[in-house]
């Protein structure tokens, strides 16, 4: 993942969830085992947890690495600090484990909670914000921007349309294959194209971004894995992830991480455009009230 980095505020489970995806098989055996009982995993020698994940001691040095840490001894540190981190009423490990039938609404509201934050803190930290000014730029000079997703990652793409077209960018969602196969034919150089895809790997917005790419449009993914075959195409990657719980997994557990990726380059690219923005918000400020129902007092007799 781009930015990925062992210091800040971000625990290491979710540093080695972000990171999982898009790990090898054998530094995946080892990152498993770390999130299954990382306290345990705490009281292990690099060997031993090598043995314990079916794994090479190379393995586990090179997951170290591959999450952001310099050492073993870093990666110790890192859940000792983490296991004292959390002071709510259940532990992080209660709240890193699916929601039971059992549990209390007062717990699903904290898992729920729990999981979005850690999503956002780390999205502060690990997302590539130079990437995020490129894809800015891009949209804010273009001639149109198509952005392209279905299902969940559909509702993020139509979110980032309405955001976009009330700042005077001339931005098109199209959650439909046809119509986005279609208007991504004839994208120019001139243009942007946004894949929206918690996979990467959604077949209807990969063939589109594939088209508008070909067309030579600047291409921008926002997916979760960096290795997925949208970020892979895509001339950007804004890559994001979420922390998933039972009910709540893939796009729906990443979906507010992905909003705020989409507010984030919003107000980029409105800074970018001042005049515009501010001139297009001042033309159609007025709209929502103007369309507001105000209440009637009923003219019927009591009876």
């Amino acid at each position: 993942m781009s930015g990925l980095q062992g210091g800040g505020t971000v625990g290491v489970t979710d540093l080695i969830r972000a990171a999982l995806p898009d790990l090898s098989e054998s530094l995946a055996r080892v990152a498993r085992t770390v999130l299954q009982d990382p306290l345990a995993a705490a009281e292990l020698s690099a060997d031993q947890l090598a043995t314990r994940s079916g794994a090479s001691q190379a393995s586990v040095t090179r997951f170290c690495k591959a999450i952001g840490l310099n050492s073993y001894q870093g990666l110790l540190l890192r859940i000792a600090q983490e296991s004292g981190r959390y002071s709510g009423p259940w532990s992080i490990t209660e709240l890193s484990n699916d929601i039971s039938p059992d549990d209390p609404l007062e717990k699903v509201l904290e898992t729920v909670v729990t999981a979005d934050l850690r999503s956002l803190e780390q999205a502060r930290e690990l997302l590539d914000l130079a990437a995020v000014e490129r894809a800015a730029q891009a949209i804010a000079k273009a001639r149109r921007v198509d952005l392209y997703g279905v299902g969940g990652s559909g509702a993020v793409a139509n979110e980032l349309e309405m955001r976009l077209f009330g700042i005077g960018v001339a931005a098109r969602g199209w959650m439909e294959v046809h119509g986005a196969v279609t208007s991504a034919s004839l994208l120019t150089t001139k243009d942007v194209a946004v894949g929206v895809s918690d996979s990467g790997a959604t077949a209807e917005t990969y063939e589109a971004l594939q088209l508008a790419h070909d067309r030579g449009a600047t291409t921008i993914a926002i997916t979760r894995r960096t290795t997925s075959p949208l970020a892979v195409l895509a001339d950007i990657q804004l890559t994001v992830s979420g922390f998933d719980t039972r009910f709540r997994a893939g796009s729906f557990a990443s979906r507010h991480v992905q909003l705020l990726v989409a507010d984030v380059l919003y107000v980029r690219v409105a800074q970018l455009g001042f005049d515009r923005a501010s001139a297009a918000i001042a033309l159609t400020s007025h709209l929502a009230a103007s369309h507001s129902v105000s209440r009637k007092r009923s003219t019927r007799t009591p009876g």
